[in-house]
């Protein structure tokens, strides 16, 4: 998978991959074709281990550290991690000041998974880098005073991930990219609400701070056990925001055929079924994230292709 990795270096590539089943939505499912599911798992992969560099989620030890050339105690410096990170992503396009990977390539296994498939679709470096940016933001960014700042957040962090699906299928069109950043910014926000007690840990917010104002919620009330009416109404209100991206994305999946429909409608059912678990809680995300069912997930593609079948 990674092109000459070792055993230890391709197991510790697995666990970030693994996470993959963890996500609202289905990631590279069996019906894609086998080039298509190597594709998206190497761009999860790596959209997978920069936000886990930007979380401190990385597994105990400096193994990502020393593939990437830092020293051990740089493990914990994150700004550090996520430099040398792009660093290393450079190697993948050829285009690195200091070429000193495996036979002039990336150092990272990930990265070494992913350049194949920047070769064969004619990858460009702006989407990954984007996600990079976005954890450096994280970084130094810990509130939002408006949604608007949070969708400029969103499109760092969550609207490149749609864009390089659309490129890696061969899909990719203005129209379609603005109907995918609608997709992936909703995914993002119901993310963030499943999310607020998690985020909260890491002394981050996402709830724009002039929405919490509106609803007479102060930082203290999301760190309660339960949520308080305040609190669940202006989970609804973010709710109903995400929804409205939501459906403003979902004639994407209308505009495709085949495997990909399926795909696309798998995404769109994710941040449905999510928004419906949100909703069954009554609103109330602070004793953990709301997770929809396998089940619940499958009605929401069924409907999904339904809605979108007059326009395919």
């Amino acid at each position: 998978m990674t092109g000459g990795g070792d055993a230890g270096t391709d197991l510790h590539a697995r666990t970030t991959l693994d996470k993959a089943t963890d996500e609202n939505f289905p990631v590279a499912p069996f019906f894609l074709p086998r080039a298509w599911r190597e594709d998206l798992m190497a761009v999860y992969g790596y959209a997978r281990l920069v936000d886990d560099i930007g979380d401190g989620d990385l597994a105990a030890g400096s193994t990502d550290a020393r593939l990437l050339g830092l020293a051990p105690e740089q493990a914990d410096d994150r700004l550090a991690m996520l430099d040398a990170f792009e660093a290393d992503l450079h190697r993948v396009f050829g285009n690195a000041a200091d070429p000193t990977g495996p036979d002039g390539g990336p150092r990272h296994p990930i990265l070494r998974a992913l350049q194949p498939s920047v070769r064969r679709c004619a990858l460009t470096p702006e989407p990954f880098l984007g996600l990079i940016e976005a954890n450096r933001q994280d970084q130094k960014v810990r509130r939002y005073e408006t949604y608007e700042d949070l969708l400029a957040y969103c499109e760092l962090s969550a609207n490149p991930v749609g864009r390089l699906v659309l490129q890696l299928t061969g899909a990719a069109s203005p129209e379609r990219i603005r109907r995918s950043d609608a997709i992936c910014t909703a995914l993002q926000i119901v993310e963030h609400l499943q999310d607020v007690t998690e985020d909260l840990g890491r002394d981050r917010i996402y709830l724009p701070a002039q929405d919490m104002s509106r609803f007479h919620v102060r930082e203290a009330d999301l760190a309660a056990p339960t949520a308080g009416a305040s609190v669940r109404a202006l989970v609804a209100y973010e709710a109903e925001r995400a929804r409205d991206l939501l459906n403003e994305g979902t004639p994407l999946v209308g505009s495709v055929h085949g495997r990909l429909k399926l795909l696309l409608a798998g995404f769109v059912a994710g941040g449905s079924a999510a928004l419906k678990a949100v909703a069954a809680a009554g609103f109330d995300v602070l004793p953990g994230p709301p997770k929809p069912t396998k089940l619940g997930l499958l009605r929401e593609v069924g409907a999904v292709l339904r809605g979108t079948r007059r326009e395919g």
